[in-house]
């Protein structure tokens, strides 16, 4: 039977101890920790996506497969270390999933070229930093979400599964880029 913890305790409870609880069974605690990290999930949703759509069907496809991926969670890292992984592997698979659908959809005449079209429309419609992060290689991109996501680079490191120095490498790259699309823009 699932231990019930009251709003109190919820509120000062670790985030590592509602993920045991929540591995339990312990709706509650389950509850809790979604209420705490969901707009922290949709920011990077965001942020990996580029779209507002986007982010809430990821968003929300992520928030409905944690009740079974939860049971994973070891605490050998923080829990939002681990939240931010199980994100990106989300998005890493929808992004595969995508481009499996867009070969899937080459050739299909007018209503491919119409759904180009309006997908084109509606990226224009993004802010310049949301446009320009979409320019940059997938690693780059990763990077730039979590650390936009005041997310350390140690952190970001656990996270991407890479050194601390390369996070920073790949900060100081993604500046010199957007400097360099942005002067492309002006110049």
């Amino acid at each position: 039977m699932a231990r019930v913890l009251p709003i109190v305790m919820r509120m000062t409870t670790s985030d590592e101890a509602l993920a045991r609880a929540a591995a339990g069974g312990d709706a509650q605690a389950f509850s809790a920790l979604i209420t705490r990290h969901y707009d922290r999930v949709f920011r990077l949703c965001f942020r990996l996506t580029g779209a507002r759509a986007e982010a809430e069907d990821l968003c929300q496809d992520i928030c409905a497969a944690l009740p079974a991926k939860i049971c994973a969670y070891r605490g050998e890292a923080r829990f939002t270390t681990w939240l931010y992984r199980v994100t990106m592997n989300a998005a890493h698979d929808r992004r595969r999933r995508a481009a499996t659908r867009a070969k899937a959809a080459d050739g299909w005449g007018e209503v491919e070229t119409a759904r180009r079209a309006e997908t084109a429309e509606t990226a224009e419609a993004l802010d310049w930093l949301t446009a320009a992060m979409r320019c940059l290689p997938e690693e780059l991109r990763d990077t730039v979400a979590l650390v936009l996501d005041d997310v350390t680079h140690a952190d970001a490191a656990l996270v991407l599964g890479v050194s601390e120095g390369t996070v920073s490498w790949r900060m100081s790259e993604v500046k010199k880029r957007l400097k360099a699309l942005k002067e492309a823009e002006h110049g």
